[in-house]
């Protein structure tokens, strides 16, 4: 599950926007994405690539990378395989990007989701690192971009935030945490952007299929593919909406969470079923 607004989360963050078929408007456009190697990020790639966008593509794992390149559809799609906590690195590879054009679609698609107690001392690590990559790698992934997309007026930044991200979840502490503040980074980005032309995008997953979710050993209402996800995501990003919860019930089930006494939240959550510690995609 991965952040939802309190103020439009019965609305699934639904704003106005022009009615733009995501299709069309991906068509030659470019786009950066990072996380490219597993779960919503490679959707993403598929998605895009498959509709004439080139793509920048940043992951981990390098090999997987290449062979994600090489079968999809369309030319000039460039890899950069590094961690986004490696900022240097990151950078350059945004800078390659942009010499090759102004860049339209910039996702911030890395994340982990790492099971962690505060009473363990080894668990201090992956708590860091669920931070570093979730949240500080989202200002990382938009930072280099910004100047050209403000000196253009136009461009969309894409933030990863989570149904997660409403209440804190026992045995979740620091994705909840991370997730939560993509949400708030991004509101407070867009407000600084605010007659830019620059749009930030915030997107709230819940329950998606991919290897972050599969060891999960909780029930997982609503649970979607990572490609119906992206489907519904990419119409949100060229209608340039501000915040959407997907898929739309999680809406729901964010605004109960929101409004749920802490009484009755502390005594149900107590006994919810924890994420594996140090598990991570």
């Amino acid at each position: 599950m991965t952040g939802a607004s309190s103020s439009s989360a019965a609305s699934s963050g639904s704003f106005s926007g022009p009615a733009t078929d995501p299709a069309s408007a991906s068509t030659g456009s470019r786009i950066f994405i990072t996380g490219a190697t597993s779960g919503i990020g490679e959707a993403f790639a598929r998605y895009y690539a498959a509709r004439g966008a080139t793509l920048g593509l940043v992951g981990r794992r390098g090999a997987v990378l290449q062979s994600l390149r090489e079968h999809l559809p369309g030319q000039g799609h460039r890899t950069y395989p590094l961690d986004v906590r490696d900022h240097l690195a990151l950078q350059a590879a945004a800078l390659d990007f942009l010499q090759g054009g102004p860049t339209d679609i910039v996702i911030a698609s890395a994340g982990i989701s790492v099971g962690t107690l505060t009473s363990e001392a080894e668990d201090r690590e992956p708590f860091q690192a669920v931070f570093d990559i979730n949240v500080v790698g989202t200002q990382a992934t938009f930072a280099p971009f910004l100047a050209s997309m403000q000196a253009r007026g136009e461009g969309t930044l894409v933030g990863i935030a989570s149904v997660a991200g409403v209440r804190g979840l026992p045995g979740a502490s620091a994705y909840c945490a991370s997730k939560a503040a993509v949400r708030l980074y991004c509101e407070g980005l867009r407000v600084e952007l605010r007659g830019s032309g620059v749009r930030v995008v915030t997107l709230a997953p819940g329950f998606i299929a991919t290897p972050m979710t599969a060891n999960n050993p909780y029930p997982m209402p609503f649970l979607m593919s990572a490609d119906h996800f992206v489907a519904r995501a990419a119409r949100a990003i060229a209608a340039g909406r501000r915040y959407r919860v997907i898929p739309w019930p999680m809406a729901w089930v964010a605004r109960l969470l929101q409004i749920a006494p802490g009484p009755l939240f502390d005594a149900v959550m107590a006994r919810r079923e924890r994420k594996p510690r140090h598990s991570s995609s």
